[in-house]
This record gives structure tokens, sequence and C-alpha cells, in this order.
């Protein structure tokens, strides 16, 4: 591929990086996908992958050029897409076929889909009926996208992020309890995109019985918005029925994760709309995380965001379950010894043994800073 080709392939790609985007919090679980069609260098058709069970991105690219009555330059043109065609029926027919029967000659992908009904078959398919197929382009920027979805073909687990907010001195509430506000808007405008990214959100029962939270997503920057599945760890069933949690889950969809049997109680939270599933105890009697995790995962949540407090902050790291780690940090300072740190629990005995993170990238809220990472296990 020449150089100039090279680049001309990149910008229409990132053209088609930015159509999927649009998708963010409506896909899940299936992928971000974007597509643009081209004839003689110019763009005749664009789409997205809308929200699962939609149509996909290449067929939204084909409806666009015929709605603009390009329909007869299909034929011959080049589709850009971020993600291998797929090749296989589910809630949509494959899109190689779509892509064969309207005369497209060329495919550029961005990455190769890892769901084994596809992986590679996709592009097989294409070439088999003459079609010249090229890529990866922008590879890297394609897979970041949809982190997500490649994380549970993989594992078919959830992605968890473990996220909190503190000061500069590590602290997440003062010694009185208080913590709100630590950060700016422009955090928690942010906190609020992820949690229409994730497809369900986690706190312990102290952060609801102190905080009385909604765990819904408020962000004002989006015309519409997907809430999370709202999840609460309460190994006794302590979560009050006059809880916000609770007096809104026929809004919201919810969720209690316990290890009792107690079936009057489990009875009375299914009345008011909450689901309820008891769980294998871990060692300390309460909720098994991995066997959450687990459970999350065959009931196809493919990502989950952890908010609660340093107890639960440090047996998620502990019972090693979290992917990322998104802390964001204000310009204040609490201090106090029983302030609250961010991650409590028993903590570890030696600096060598130091929960370690790694491609860490830092980015500005207004004056807050955002850290991001990879979680790092031996």
């Amino acid at each position: 591929m020449n150089r100039e080709r090279l680049y001309k392939d990149e910008d229409f790609m990132l053209e088609a990086i930015k159509l999927a985007k649009k998708g963010l919090g409506f896909t899940n679980p299936n992928p971000m996908v974007g597509a643009v069609i081209v004839k003689n260098g110019h763009i005749i058709g664009r789409g997205y992958h809308k929200a699962c069970g939609g149509l996909h991105a290449e067929r939204e690219a084909i409806k666009d050029c015929k709605i603009k009555g390009n329909e007869k330059d299909l034929k011959g043109a080049t589709i850009y897409v971020t993600l291998e065609p797929c090749c296989h029926y589910g809630k949509q027919p494959p899109c190689t076929m779509a892509i064969i029967e309207v005369g497209i000659t060329r495919v550029v992908v961005g990455a190769l889909d890892p769901n084994p009904k596809v992986c590679g078959k996709g592009i097989k398919i294409l070439e088999e009926a003459g079609i010249k197929v090229d890529g990866p382009i922008l590879n890297e920027a394609c897979l970041e996208i949809n982190d997500i979805f490649f994380h549970y073909m993989r594992y078919k687990k959830p992605l968890v992020t473990l996220k909190w907010a503190q000061t500069l001195d590590g602290k997440i509430a003062c010694y009185t309890g208080e913590s709100k506000w630590i950060t700016g808007d422009e955090a928690r405008q942010k906190v609020h995109m992820d949690r229409h990214k994730n497809m369900a959100i986690l706190v312990g029962i102290g952060t609801l019985l102190k905080d009385d939270p909604m765990l819904n997503c408020r962000n004002e920057t989006l015309e519409k918005v997907r809430h999370p599945l709202r999840i609460v760890l309460d190994s006794n069933l302590r979560t009050p029925f006059d809880s916000n949690f609770v007096k809104t889950a026929t809004s919201y969809k919810s969720l209690i994760m316990t290890v009792s049997k107690d079936k009057d109680r489990i009875e009375s939270y299914k009345k008011f709309g909450v689901d309820v599933v008891s769980l294998e105890a871990d060692y300390e009697g309460r909720v098994n995380l991995v066997d959450a995790i687990n459970y999350l995962g065959e009931k196809g949540i493919d990502s989950l965001i952890i908010e609660g407090g340093g107890e639960i902050n440090y047996k998620a790291l502990e019972s090693r379950i979290v992917d990322k780690i998104q802390v964001y940090i204000a310009p204040k300072i609490f201090g106090g010894k029983d302030a609250i740190t961010a991650v409590s629990g028993l903590g570890i005995a030696s600096p060598k043994d130091a929960f370690k993170v790694g491609n860490l990238k830092v980015s500005r809220l207004g004056e807050d800073l955002l850290l991001e990472g990879d979680m790092e296990y031996s």
C-alpha cells in the first residue's frame, strides 16, 4: 500500500472511529462500530451501530447511501469499518452478505473481531467473494474504543473499573464522614459519562447506608442516557426499604447480592422491584467477589464500575477482580487521622507486596486530575 493511500485510509478510518463513538453506552454487550463508504475519494455514506439489536454499522452506511441517492455508486466503492464485518446470523443478518450484495469491491478494517463466530472468518468470506480487504488500519485506536467488548469476549466476565475521588492526602471523606463534594463539576460529569458507558455499578452496604445514593446516570451533555444496573453488596440484607435504592427500583434495574437465605426479606425486596441473588460466602462470611463477578458475566454484564468505600476497595483489590483503576484527585487536603482513606481493610505487610498499576495516564478535568491505569497482577 503506497504512503498516499495509507494517509487517505487513515483519514477515512478516523471518521469511522468518530461515528463509532456515537454508540457509547447503547451497544453493550455489542461493540461500538462505525463505517464510511467512499467512492472516488468522497464519502457517500456514513453509519454506526446505534443500539444492541439494531442495524450494524455497515448496513447503516449502506442505508445512508441509498437515502442520499447514491445507491448506484455503491458498486466499486470502498467501505471503512472499525471492526471486521460479521459473518454470522444474530439479531441481524451477516454484514458480509450486505457488502457483497451491493457490489462494494474493497473493505478496510480497523481491527479484527475477537468473537469466535467471526475472528478472521468475515475477512475470508469477503476475499473469497473477490473483494480486496486491507488492514488493520489505526488498530490501536479501534481496539481502544472497544476495550469492554474485547475483554468480555476473551474472559466472559465484566471489565471491572475501581473508581474513587480523593484529596491530595488520600482522603475520600472528612473525619466527620462528609464527602460532598471532593471534586468539581467536570470530574463529576465524567463519572456520570462512565456510568452511561458501563452496564453496571456496584457499592457496598456501608456506602448505601451512609450516602443513600441513587446510582443512576445524570449527565447534562447527553441527550439520552442509559442507566446502569445498580448493585449493592449486602451480605446480611440490611438495605432499608425506604432507601433511594429500593424506592426507585421500578425506575432503575436494581440487584442485591447477598449470602442471606432469609426468604421473607428477599421476597419483600422483590415486591419493590429489586432482584436478589444469594451467593456463596467468602472466608469472612461476606459475598464472595469472585463469584459475584462470575455471576454477572454469566448474565451478560460486560462492564462494572465499583464506587464503594475503603473496605470494598480493598476487598476488590485483594480478590484480584479489578482490571482498571480511576482515581480523581482534587487539589484539597483534609487531614485527620480518623478521616477515611481510599483503600482501607487489612492492607499489605510489605511494600514489595503492593498492588501494582501500569499504563498510567493522567488527564485534567477543571481543577482536578484523573489518574487511570491497568492493574498488574503477578
